[in-house]
């Protein structure tokens, strides 16, 4: 005789097992721990129940127990003679029918068998469940991305914006990826981009944000060119060689301060590398920007002398602001040190964070206080926009 198929049974208890496997596998496949993830599934069953059971409110209880795999929802009320709430009281007759030993003013949990959750109910949990799941994922880029601020990542470029040139590209950190801006205004003046091209930038911020992590990234930041560096002289990676000051004017020129407490170590010629190796390197990333690496001083006006490279400087006289100095080049050196439309003195203020006037061998020199009182006020540094006195 044929055996009678078993009708399965409509149970409207939660499946311990089916919950706990399905905490363990958004574990596996998003990488959310399972404590976040057990949080945001058993606020997804309240809210559920809640939509079904008017008046619920934090007399809802779950607990959910991994090592017996059961998942049990109890309903705390207060035991009083009249009931006025049923939804957060219980008469004491029926509260002694479930609990022998209960008495007034007791508050008792009330196990309840939850019947299975209407379609508006369902929807809500299946929302909190998706939000939870958004919610865990942004924190987690969030939180990749901000360990890489200050750091160079390599982007590829997904869309190209023909309305004003901005760049979206799509960056990895570990198995983390976003998409970020490249906005025209920190773009290198003249550089070209395609889709599908790989380009190294520069993170320069991380700012939380509800669509996901808002990643500022930039080419045209000084930083850049210091990370680069990182990159290609191991000196500087290892600290042999310190970067101590960067300024830029992206797709132009760059000049780079450098120092080392080794007596034996070359810092200048360790980045440029054999026969410029390294440096080129750098330039051809930076598509023909060019470098002008010197050594770092504690002594002022060596620095500023330095900076000033690569014309000749006669002579260094600080002013008592501490903040400004006077130069003096050979007559046919003025033109070299102050730079086409002043870009090397300028670049050799916002390096050194000195004022510099520089005055020509033959011009007489003005009394230091008439000088202090000729030169602009506020203090020029390697963040700051403003342009250095270029003229005599």
């Amino acid at each position: 005789m044929a055996k009678r198929a078993t009708k399965k049974v409509n149970s409207n208890e939660l499946d311990g097992k089916e919950f706990f496997a399905a905490i363990a596998q958004i574990e596996q496949e998003k990488g959310i721990k399972p404590g976040y993830m057990m949080e945001k599934i058993t606020q997804a069953l309240l809210s559920a129940y809640k939509k079904d059971h008017e008046g619920m409110g934090e007399n809802l209880v779950i607990e959910a127990n991994e090592e017996t795999a059961t998942v049990r929802l109890f309903l705390k009320k207060e035991v009083v003679e009249v009931v006025d709430d049923p939804a957060t009281e219980i008469s004491l007759d029926e509260a002694r029918n479930a609990l022998p030993q209960a008495q007034l003013g007791d508050v008792v949990r009330m196990e309840i068998k939850p019947r299975n959750f209407g379609r508006v109910a369902a929807q809500t949990a299946r929302q909190v469940i998706i939000q939870g799941i958004r919610e865990a994922e942004q924190g987690m880029i969030y939180d990749e991305f901000c360990s890489k601020e200050q750091e160079l990542v390599t982007g590829v470029v997904t869309r190209i914006d023909p309305r004003n040139g901005a760049v979206s590209l799509r960056i990895h950190s570990g198995s983390e990826f976003t998409d970020a801006y490249l906005g025209a205004n920190e773009q290198v003046k003249g550089e070209r981009y395609v889709e599908g091209q790989r380009l190294k930038v520069y993170v320069v911020e991380v700012r939380p944000n509800s669509k996901g992590p808002q990643v500022l990234i930039s080419r045209t930041h000084p930083g850049l060119v210091k990370r680069l560096f990182e990159l290609e002289v191991p000196e500087i990676y290892d600290g042999t060689v310190e970067v101590k000051s960067v300024a830029r004017e992206a797709g132009s020129r760059t000049k780079l301060a450098v120092w080392s407490a080794d007596p034996n170590v070359d810092p200048i010629g360790a980045c440029v590398g054999p026969r410029g190796q390294r440096v080129n390197t750098i330039v051809d990333e930076l598509k023909g920007e060019k470098m002008d690496i010197i050594k770092w001083s504690e002594d002022p006006a060596e620095y500023i002398a330095a900076a000033l490279s690569p014309a000749d400087v006669l002579s260094v006289e600080e002013l008592p602001d501490g903040k400004s100095c006077r130069v003096v080049v050979p007559d046919d050196q003025l033109s070299l040190a102050i730079g086409k439309e002043g870009q090397n003195a300028r670049l050799a203020a916002k390096l050194t964070g000195y004022k510099i006037d520089i005055k020509p061998a033959s011009a007489p020199l003005e009394p230091i206080e008439a000088l202090e009182e000729d030169l602009p006020a506020g203090e020029i540094t390697e963040n700051d926009n403003a342009e250095a006195p270029e003229e005599a």
